[in-house]
């Protein structure tokens, strides 16, 4: 316990540090919230990984799908690597600084309006970054309770009420900037915690061979393979189709994600495009390949009554309960790294999403509200207060989720949170980079079927609604499954819309794209120039 306390006090002492060194890039709107978009690639890059994966993905959705898939649930950490990060960087990175900058974007709701012309889009997207924000923004407590009980026996409160007060503290001085370096720093934390617990994990078992052959004796529960050996160590996993669709949300949907896009706003140059690109391709392969990868090993566990709900073996999982009792048999070393990894990814999460939030609301819908020209200064004042505001009532429900037994509301609202945002933003960002032609009334439509199914998705869930029969049935199987028919419908559903609905004034859409054919002088390396034929 000396040593956690040890390594806890440095950390937070250095994340405070980082906060009040970077309070001089903090002195103007665009600096606060855009670190005055010259933040190299190592930062946004490590700023893009840390946002992505949280104490969420590392304890949550490691210990539920590798439980479900075994070691094919690393599928999802490489999907979330090439599809999530290289693909997105690829697609949106240039692109996305280059008209952001070009329309004088500082957040997704802003986009909209400037990028379709109209302050309705943006009042919209505001309200659903608003709603649907802060349900997400709280279930990133989840993934701490069980560790620090384990560790500290504290109450689950009080690791909420620091972890939200000091990642409050680093925001509010230093801003963007704060956010990046902090993330930065949790990155290279969260990369050797990876590999030290994979290491021990295996040690403990034998090695990687003995590991997987006594993985391959678990017989399957399913029905398809129930009894059945090597269910858990097969190449895709006991149910292939439904590890598809987790593959396909937590992957594609951080196209749509505010927060997750913001960070392409930021970036200061080409060449940090490139290293971007790579290095959080690499990032993410070792963070989330190994989360998924240490989690296919849950199965080795099922004789641990703790795992089980009310301590019966056989019974009901607790998917929060799996990953920590996996690391309690590791040496203390390690269980140490481990309570600093996960804080340090649910801190890095929660400093991005509080920032994109109250960036959303200060800057979308109070400033334009005001009658008076804001200043700079006064701007800055309310998005202090705003960052304030998003940690304490994302703090609040998850110690009134903790504190009340069957409070499922919010439980299951964070399961829609991540399908709606993406369901609504992924297809109108997307083809508001690319497509001229796409129109207001299809990025309308957009919202309302993203953000729609994913409400009637949490009215099943909470039994208010029976589930449909039939395809619709299918579709609202779960959160995974109809936020990726939100994502892929909106794909399709925004050109057909579009095609049929009025478009934007061709001179307008004209000077927008106008970003795009500007001419650049770039050295003889990256291109030949002209030459004879």
């Amino acid at each position: 316990m000396a040593l956690q306390i040890i390594l806890l006090v440095c950390f937070f002492a250095l994340m405070i540090s980082v906060g009040i060194y970077c309070r001089r890039h903090a002195t103007n709107v665009e600096g606060f919230v855009l670190g005055g978009r010259a933040v190299g690639p190592w930062l946004t890059a490590f700023a893009f990984g840390t946002s992505y994966f949280s104490a969420v993905i590392f304890v949550g959705y490691a210990g539920q799908f590798g439980w479900n898939f075994g070691l094919a649930s690393t599928w999802i950490g490489l999907g979330n690597a090439f599809i999530g990060s290289l693909l997105a960087w690829s697609i949106l990175g240039r692109r996305t600084r280059i008209m952001t900058q070009h329309i004088e974007s500082k957040t997704m709701p802003d986009f909209f309006d400037k990028r379709y012309g109209s302050k309705k889009l943006k009042v919209a997207a505001s309200f659903i970054v608003f709603v649907f924000l802060i349900p997400y923004t709280a279930s990133l407590y989840n993934g701490l309770s069980s560790l620090f009980k384990n560790a500290f026996n504290v109450p689950y409160w009080s690791v909420i009420v620091v972890m939200a007060a000091l990642t409050g503290v680093y925001v509010i001085f230093g801003g963007y900037m704060a956010t990046a370096i902090n993330d930065f720093i949790q990155g290279i934390i969260m990369l050797g915690g990876i590999i030290a617990v994979i290491a021990a994990l295996l040690y403990s078992h034998g090695g990687l061979n003995e590991a997987i052959r006594a993985l391959s004796q678990v017989e399957s529960t399913y029905p398809d393979t129930i009894g059945t050996q090597g269910a858990f160590t097969s190449f895709f996993g006991a149910q292939p189709l439904y590890l598809l669709f987790v593959v396909l949300l937590t992957s594609l949907g951080t196209w749509g994600l505010p927060q997750m896009v913001g960070k392409f706003y930021s970036i200061n140059n080409e060449g940090s495009i490139r290293k971007g690109t790579i290095i959080s391709t690499i990032f993410a392969i070792i963070v989330a390949g190994g989360c998924y990868f240490i989690g296919g090993f849950g199965r080795l566990y099922a004789d641990n009554p703790a795992i089980y709900k009310g301590g019966e073996i056989g019974g009901t999982v607790m998917s929060d309960e799996i990953i920590p009792v996996m690391l309690s048999q590791l040496p203390d070393i390690i269980v140490a790294v481990v309570i600093v990894l996960v804080l340090a990814a649910s801190m890095s999460t929660l400093s991005s999403l509080v920032l994109t939030s109250s960036s959303t609301l200060t800057l979308d819908v109070i400033v334009p509200a005001m009658k008076k020209e804001v200043s700079e200064k006064k701007k800055i004042l309310i998005l202090r207060i705003f960052i304030v505001f998003f940690i304490v009532v994302s703090a609040i429900i998850a110690i009134i989720k903790d504190a009340i037994p069957g409070f499922a509301f919010i439980a299951q609202m964070m399961g829609v949170s991540w399908g709606a945002l993406a369901g609504s933003f992924l297809a109108p960002f997307l083809y508001g980079l690319y497509w001229k032609k796409t129109s207001k009334a299809a990025v309308a439509t957009c919202f309302v079927y993203g953000s729609g199914l994913e409400i009637i998705q949490l009215l099943i869930s909470l039994g208010v609604i029976g589930r449909p029969g039939g395809f619709l049935g299918f579709v609202f199987t779960n959160s995974l499954y109809s936020g990726v028919f939100a994502m892929v419908g909106g794909l399709i559903l925004v050109p057909i819309v579009s095609l049929f609905t009025p478009k934007q004034d061709a001179k307008e859409i004209d000077k927008i794209f106008s970003c795009y054919d500007k001419n650049v002088v770039v050295h003889a390396t990256e291109a030949l120039g002209d030459s004879k034929q």
